[in-house]
């Protein structure tokens, strides 16, 4: 074990407690993480700076508001409700479609107006968010996911995470529904992360389980080779919006609509590890590269070349390919 460690180490492979100790902590001031923690403040900030975020159609913060549900969604035959401080995709009921006067969810199970009266309650005292405290709950247009994806996701709507370091997008992935993660776009919950070449939008081989895999699992498409649509603009929305938070290591999630094209769907000051195994490649490296660089005057643009030059699978960094040991988790 202590073997695969150093090899890990010598790898540039980032673990939990030197991504908090010195990445974050130097980083990411606390005072600023309920711009990120609480979505309605990031759907807000997002909002106001003219990127894309999917569409609010109403926020309920207290019990007696619960009876305004149906009147919310009346119009909507799809929309998604959601914890407003939830933690990994916990609490989050996507709504595809209505039958009579039950709602179905994204993967055919059916649920009475009671049932997500009942889930919003929960939600409200704090089953799903950070540290159990008291939320709110947005409800929210549905994402129709552009159809690039449609061999390599199971029922739900994929998201591309990219990794942000003082501005320079520097890592970045597509999470992958799978039955196993019930349609969410979430490692923990199952799903697979493929890594995506920095430079050229690209998908690599993938991460599942913490095993590296070649084809979706279930449906045995190849996930390589997927060619993000609109990745210069998905890179330009990342890197702007550390200028919008302040924090200097951030996960950006960002979903491709078909119609309304690249939307912010949350930010994230804690964001996973996994990353690094879909990749292949360690953060380290990559990390360092921009403590060498940095300068608080380039632009965005000039942050995005420099990531897609330096960060590429034929950059310099391209030999740096990591085996990592199966039996290593880095969530």
């Amino acid at each position: 074990m202590l073997t695969a460690f150093r090899k890990l180490k010598e790898k540039g492979i980032v673990g939990l407690n030197k991504r908090n100790a010195d990445v974050m902590l130097p980083h990411n001031p606390r005072r600023l993480y309920p711009l990120v923690d609480d979505k309605i403040k990031t759907k807000k900030l997002a909002d106001a700076a003219g990127l894309g975020v999917p569409a609010l159609y109403g926020v309920i913060e207290f019990s007696a508001q619960v009876r305004r549900l149906a009147k919310i969604v009346e119009p909507y035959e799809q929309f998604v409700i959601k914890p407003a401080n939830g933690a990994g995709g916990d609490g989050i009921v996507v709504i595809k479609n209505r039958i009579g006067d039950l709602y179905q969810k994204s993967n055919g199970g059916l649920l009475s107006e009671y049932d997500l009266r009942f889930h919003i309650q929960n939600a409200l005292g704090g089953v799903f968010s950070l540290g159990g405290q008291p939320d709110h709950v947005l409800i929210e247009y549905c994402v129709q996911f552009d159809p690039v994806f449609e061999k390599v996701a199971y029922e739900g709507v994929p998201d591309v995470r990219v990794i942000v370091f003082m501005g320079f997008p520097i890592m970045a992935m597509v999470r992958l529904p799978t039955r196993m993660s019930g349609g969410r776009a979430n490692l923990h919950q199952g799903a697979l992360g493929a890594g995506i070449d920095i430079a050229s939008g690209a998908t690599l081989s993938a991460v599942w389980r913490n095993n590296i895999i070649h084809e979706h699992p279930d449906t045995r498409a190849p996930v390589n080779g997927v060619a993000i649509p609109g990745w210069q603009r998905i890179l330009e929305i990342a890197a702007q919006t550390h200028d919008l938070t302040g924090l200097g290591y951030l996960g950006i999630d960002i979903v491709l609509d078909r119609d309304r094209g690249p939307l912010i769907l949350e930010l994230n000051a804690r964001p996973g590890l996994n990353i690094q195994i879909a990749n292949r490649a360690g953060l380290q490296p990559r990390l360092d590269a921009v403590q060498r660089t940095s300068n608080s005057t380039l632009s965005i643009a000039d942050r995005v070349d420099f990531a897609r030059q330096q960060f590429g699978v034929r950059s310099q960094f391209s030999n740096q390919s990591v085996g990592v040991p199966q039996s290593i988790c880095l969530q």
